[in-house]
């Protein structure tokens, strides 16, 4: 393939305007989950993403029949599930884990009875899997000002979630108000959610919250470093994802999700210090 074929493959979609707002959108959240990404790959909080994505069904079925913006009732049901499983928490004697798989399965459950009953024609695949090329201009406006309130928030608070994130324990021990900084995390994080719903839809925007964090500890053991490297992983991943997406017809938020994941495979196998074929040389040496 030549210079000129590589060049057309990438200004050819640009020519419509519905690609240009899906590329933005995409760059957009790429960012946003990467940033966040890290901070829950440190804290080891995957299955949280998992819950309070799927805990916004609900929230985004009725906005769809109320006719208000989607983001207000995905955000309100986002953040009653966070309020839930911290409630449910410390209230009982069941593990987080459990409190967890109890809370997003039982949202989510009840997001699909509201589609089954709902007089309206809700799409359940935009829903769950996203429609970034067909996203409104309003919405475009809605994911970027929850993309900088959540991006804001942590360049304030960075330290403090990052010890939080940690070292819990010792963040308490130094005077931190570690309840704050979990539910102020589990707030961001449902922030994050809803600003990814339409790029990605609820079921794929776990794997934009876990994996460039997940790129980033393979590739470096410092912290500032790790986030950058998320943040080159999601948003390369999420621009290149959309592109992929038009050249083949294929769903947006799968090729997203796609490329992320082949992304994590190359830094698994050749990563310099914890990757596979490192690993192999050392014992080989050692042996």
């Amino acid at each position: 393939m030549d210079m000129q074929s590589v060049w057309q493959w990438f200004v050819a979609p640009l020519q419509y305007e519905f690609m240009v707002k899906a590329v933005i959108v995409s760059a957009m959240v790429g960012l946003v989950c990467a940033v966040l990404s890290c901070y829950m790959t440190l804290k080891g909080w995957a299955l949280m993403g998992d819950a309070v994505s799927h805990a916004v069904m609900p929230g985004v079925v009725l906005a769809y029949i109320l006719n208000i913006p989607f983001a207000i009732g995905a955000f309100v049901f986002g953040l009653s599930s966070v309020l839930a499983i911290g409630f449910i928490k410390s209230k009982t004697r069941i593990k987080e884990d459990t409190v967890i798989g109890l809370v997003f399965t039982g949202f989510f459950a009840l997001g699909l009875v509201l589609v089954s009953k709902s007089p309206s024609n809700i799409d359940l695949q935009h829903i769950l899997f996203g429609n970034v090329l067909g996203i409104p201009d309003r919405d475009i406006i809605q994911t970027a000002i929850v993309s900088v309130i959540t991006l804001v928030t942590i360049l304030v608070l960075r330290k403090d979630l990052l010890l939080f994130c940690f070292d819990p324990t010792h963040a308490r021990s130094i005077g931190l108000n570690v309840t704050a900084l979990y539910y102020t995390f589990l707030t961001l994080l449902s922030l994050t959610i809803v600003a990814a719903l339409q790029t990605v839809g609820i079921i794929l925007v776990v794997a934009m919250l876990i994996t460039p964090g997940a790129v980033g500890y393979l590739l470096s053991d410092r912290f500032d470093h790790i986030t950058w490297i998320a943040i080159a992983s999601g948003v390369f991943s999420s621009v290149v994802g959309t592109y992929i997406s038009y050249h083949i017809d294929g769903s947006t938020g799968g090729c997203i999700v796609v490329l992320q994941t082949l992304v994590f495979v190359l830094a698994m196998i050749f990563a310099p210090k914890h990757g596979l074929l490192s690993r192999s040389r050392e014992q080989s040496t050692e042996s």
